[in-house]
């Protein structure tokens, strides 16, 4: 396994990073021990989670993917062996359960969020806590064009006050960004430097072959700020692998059991992912493991958060970390991206 620093800091983090949102929902607490087990064998010493986990979000599982965790690590004592990161939620996103559903990133929320995580993971300290998506109106899940909205938010520079107070509290290590734009980004960074607060180290944003937007204004930003990408949905919620071609749906496939999962769905990417599964199979190569090479390879990116609901499409998400795709592949891809650019941003 590789490992890459995590933003300016001392931490050194696996470049595949186990995701959890199926941890309470598609899989149960065994299961998820045993990803765990194994990612750890691996050398993965990364995980990522969030409050609002697992997804779909929906008041009756709540929490759960937490709560899954701070067993494992009741049970094993090995919270020391882990980079930790968990998020607090933002406002919409069909939530009312969590805190009232009148979410902000003010001092109330934020100390309300990280406590209840801590209690939850059974931990005293996060190293990484991100504001999951923004508090204000922007694009985010897929949303294109811009429609400016005159709101009030709370302000980035108080944001990052309450989280610099909880680094200095230690409850957490270090801040992150997630579904966050080049605005944005370069505000918070600006901020943090300005007036000598914690500054953020990563930014977890969704990149994959159906969605590389990323490339556009953040890439830079992730390289020359040392504020890299930690990718989320690498597989397009499976598209990538190929089990839903030609119109497939797998039963226990997440875009089969859940109506609302549809960024993915649409005939401009069907057809992107055929042609990337194709090339995939063209040069020998397993269409996942093809699609997460590529993420895992990018100079911006941190580490990939991969996820699976099975032993096996994690043992297979693992192995693509040996895989290093040839010119030819690259290509190939790049050939693709060209003729169908971000079909599902």
């Amino acid at each position: 396994m590789d490992y890459r620093q995590l933003g300016r800091t001392d931490l050194n983090v696996s470049a595949i990073c186990l995701g959890t949102m199926t941890w309470g929902e598609q899989n149960s607490e065994s299961e998820a021990f045993a990803q765990i087990e194994r990612a750890k064998s691996a050398g993965i010493n990364f995980i990522d989670t969030a409050e609002m986990y697992p997804v779909p979000p929906q008041k009756e599982t709540y929490a759960s993917t937490e709560k899954i965790i701070g067993n494992w690590f009741k049970n094993n004592g090995d919270r020391k062996d882990w980079i930790l990161a968990s998020k607090i939620a933002g406002p919409g996103n069909g939530i009312d359960y969590i805190r009232d559903g009148q979410l902000k990133f003010n001092r109330e929320h934020i100390v309300a969020a990280v406590d209840a995580s801590l209690n939850r993971l059974q931990t005293d300290y996060l190293d990484l806590y991100q504001l999951h998506w923004p508090e204000r109106s922007t694009n985010f899940f897929g949303k294109l064009g811009y429609s400016h909205k005159d709101e009030t938010f709370t302000p980035l520079l108080e944001v990052l006050q309450v989280l610099d107070d909880q680094v200095k509290a230690g409850k957490i290590r270090h801040v992150g960004l997630s579904n966050e734009t080049p605005w944005g980004t370069m505000k918070f960074l600006q901020a943090s430097e300005a007036q000598g607060l914690t500054r953020p180290v990563s930014i977890q944003n969704p990149y994959n072959l159906l969605n590389r937007s990323f490339e556009v204004g953040l890439a830079e930003i992730a390289i020359r700020e040392q504020c890299g990408l930690l990718a989320y949905s690498p597989l397009a919620f499976g598209m990538l692998s190929g089990k839903y071609a030609n119109g497939a749906r797998p039963p226990k496939g997440r875009l089969s059991l859940y109506s609302r999962f549809t960024r993915y769905f649409n005939p401009e990417s069907e057809a992107a992912c055929a042609k990337y599964v194709a090339l995939a199979r063209e040069h020998g190569l397993d269409p996942a493991q093809m699609a997460l090479a590529f993420v895992t390879s990018r100079s911006f990116v941190t580490s990939n958060i991969i996820g699976a609901t099975t032993l096996e499409q994690l043992e297979s998400n693992i192995a693509s970390f040996e895989l290093e795709l040839s010119e030819e592949v690259l290509a190939g891809i790049d050939a693709i991206h060209k003729t169908q650019p971000n079909p599902a941003p």
